[in-house]
């Protein structure tokens, strides 16, 4: 018995969260579980509580029946997906509090195992890998196969990312053998944009700037210039990942405002700089190669911050290559 079933055993209702600003494994891992509830314990009460997400993931089926404010239901059990701490939670982290058991699954580094049980299992792919590995296989639907196979790809960028494993393709076989259509998920959810997100990657890309000799790039939106464009953070998707493939780039930065001198910051990096180190300093966190924060000050000031501790990892990666 995995420790998800041991966890629902005697469990009448659990509620299901993720982390703020949800992308593709959140919203993936969280609508997968719910599915799997009501295939295999049917005779638990489940409900989802996550931030409004891009409607790009619309096409997942249970996408409106997901809970974007907090109310005074409670739940037995907690289960927090793909969030490294519960601060991530948002609001609905009253839940977690209100919760007789909690448990955690995730993949991130940095998880500050803040639950009564925590499975972190850093070397996986995406939490949708995480979660695959607790599911009796026979029970998950075409419906949750679709949910997983997205948090797979949009945590390996299609399988591109190092994070990728046998393993994750063999799991990535498994959903497709329930009949996903998995090339449409991947063009709808992973490559697809609106109009609009195309002109603001087009803009990032115009204004990026590289330094420590094109070894980095830097890109940022200032809220006035999304305000023009009628964008928000949910429109970004896809933008530090064109950055990332830059040629010669090493470590890829962009940032979005989102008040008044804060910035959501997100990083990437190829092989020589542990990103995850550097978000966990600024009270942020994630992968290796893939991190994130919130930083306040000016853009300039922001790009400073980050450079230092990016320069210190590239000095130490060329003394190891001399």
């Amino acid at each position: 018995m995995t420790v998800l079933e041991q966890m629902l055993d005697g469990a009448g209702s659990v509620v299901i969260l993720g982390h703020v600003r949800p992308d593709g494994d959140c919203l993936g891992s969280a609508l997968g579980l719910y599915h799997y509830l009501q295939i295999s314990r049917p005779d638990i009460r489940a409900a989802v509580y996550l931030e409004e997400s891009s409607p790009k993931f619309s096409y997942l089926k249970g996408y409106d029946a997901i809970r974007h404010q907090a109310d005074d239901d409670s739940y037995e059990l907690c289960i927090c997906l793909d969030s490294g701490d519960e601060e991530r939670l948002g609001e609905f982290g009253i839940y977690l509090k209100r919760a007789k058991k909690s448990l955690c699954l995730d993949h991130h580094i940095t998880n500050t195992r803040y639950c009564e049980v925590n499975l972190v299992a850093e070397n996986a792919s995406s939490t949708c890998e995480v979660l695959f590995e607790q599911l009796d296989e026979e029970k998950i639907d075409k419906a949750a196969a679709e949910c997983l196979y997205t948090g797979l790809i949009h945590d390996t960028g299609v399988f591109k990312y190092s994070c990728t494993s046998a393993r994750t393709m063999e799991i990535a076989g498994k959903l497709m053998a329930k009949g996903i259509d998995f090339g449409t998920i991947i063009d709808d959810s992973f490559y697809k944009k609106t109009y609009v997100q195309n002109q603001i990657l087009g803009r990032a890309l115009l204004e990026s700037v590289t330094f420590f000799d094109g070894k980095c790039i830097f890109s940022a939106l200032r809220q006035s210039e999304m305000e023009f464009y009628g964008v928000d953070g949910k429109d970004m998707d896809g933008i530090i990942d064109q950055l990332r493939l830059t040629e010669g780039v090493e470590v890829a930065i962009f940032m979005y405002q989102t008040g008044p001198q804060q910035f959501k910051v997100s990083l990437r990096s190829h092989s020589q700089v542990d990103v995850s180190r550097i978000a966990a300093y600024f009270g942020g966190g994630g992968h290796v190669r893939a991190a994130g924060c919130t930083m306040s000050g000016r853009i300039h000031d922001v790009v400073n911050n980050l450079s230092l501790h990016i320069a210190r990892q590239l000095d130490a990666a060329g003394g190891q290559e001399e």
